[in-house]
């Protein structure tokens, strides 16, 4: 009876813990969902082409909000690109992610100082301030680096949904959180785009930080690829969300840069936010991350190399301007 009673009880418990692992099974994607993620792909691509403005490259034109629109376009489509390093690898190694995000560092760094000088050197006949430029881009700054510990805190709060490590057989909202957290992430992006097109320079400064932060989204596409992958999901498929975790960018940047662009005296505070926002990023997040993928010479090394290129960029064109 004792053995009847033991022997029930293994098959009970083998039948747990088989219902648990059919539970973490994660099934491929199907392939109506393949295809329509390709027709999205496709539509997104179409979206690109029609939305390309006839000034896009014009210096002597002013900025338009369409012109806005098609840089945070273009900006947020770049996340899209993440996903290709794994078309070729099943696996990208933690190395070549941290020479990525030392890259992106060393541009954003560059993108961070041109907000800053283009905020403190500030000066238009219709400006009403009482406050000099430098004040209020340091208080822009403020507020951006503020904006960015916030979300960062929202993060940490819900750290134990957001470990990356532990998402292979995870519930699709753990994903859904941290693809909401990226988008959430991307609206100070889209604003920092916004501003950048506002005051004297804010065509050539617009391209600048605008491609500045499209080579940032490739490793925060590929992060997000890394994530959904695991889950059976084709690249079609995480490409979209890829994207889709940076719409607020060209979202958000037209009606940036309208306020700005009516509110001149504001325009000082937003490109200090941006400036201040990008900065933290480069130097808590992605120096970070890409120190602890390689070491402190390749860090440092890449993300100098990179930020001395850009930076040599940002004066040809000023000098061209």
């Amino acid at each position: 009876m004792g053995g009847d009673a033991d022997g029930g009880g293994k098959a009970a418990s083998n039948n747990k813990d088989g219902n648990k692992n059919e539970d973490d099974k994660v099934k491929p994607e199907s392939a109506a969902t393949m295809r329509r993620s390709c027709m999205l792909l496709v539509l997104l691509a179409i979206i690109t082409y029609v939305t390309y403005p006839s000034d896009a490259l014009g210096r002597s034109v002013e900025p338009t909000a369409h012109t806005v629109f098609f840089y945070g376009w273009i900006s947020a489509i770049s996340t899209g690109l993440g996903v290709l390093p794994l078309c070729f690898v099943r696996e990208m190694k933690e190395y070549w992610v941290g020479v990525s995000n030392a890259i992106a560092a060393g541009m954003m760094s560059a993108a961070s100082y041109s907000l800053f000088v283009e905020g403190c050197t500030f000066h238009d006949p219709n400006d009403s301030s009482t406050l000099s430029s430098p004040l209020r881009t340091a208080i822009g700054c403020t507020l951006g680096l503020g904006f960015i510990l916030l979300t960062k805190n929202f993060i940490e709060r819900h750290e134990d949904e957001t470990q990356l490590s532990n998402l292979r057989g995870a519930n699709m909202k753990k994903i859904l959180l941290i693809i909401f957290v990226m988008t959430l992430h991307s609206f100070s992006e889209g604003v920092g785009i916004g501003v950048s097109f506002g005051g004297e320079h804010g065509k050539d400064l617009g391209v600048f930080i605008s491609a500045s932060l499209a080579v940032h989204n490739v490793p925060e596409g590929l992060a997000v690829a890394i994530v959904m992958l695991p889950r059976k999901v084709s690249r079609a498929t995480a490409a979209v969300w890829c994207v889709v975790t940076s719409l607020p960018q060209p979202l958000m940047a037209v009606p940036a840069f309208w306020f700005v662009h009516h509110f001149l005296p504001v325009l000082p505070v937003g490109l200090g936010f941006a400036g201040g926002a990008m900065m933290w990023v480069a130097f808590m997040e992605l120096l970070v991350e890409a120190y602890e993928d390689t070491d402190l010479v390749t860090t440092a090394v890449v993300s100098l190399s990179s930020l001395a290129v850009m930076h040599h960029i940002s004066e040809l064109i000023e000098e061209h301007a």
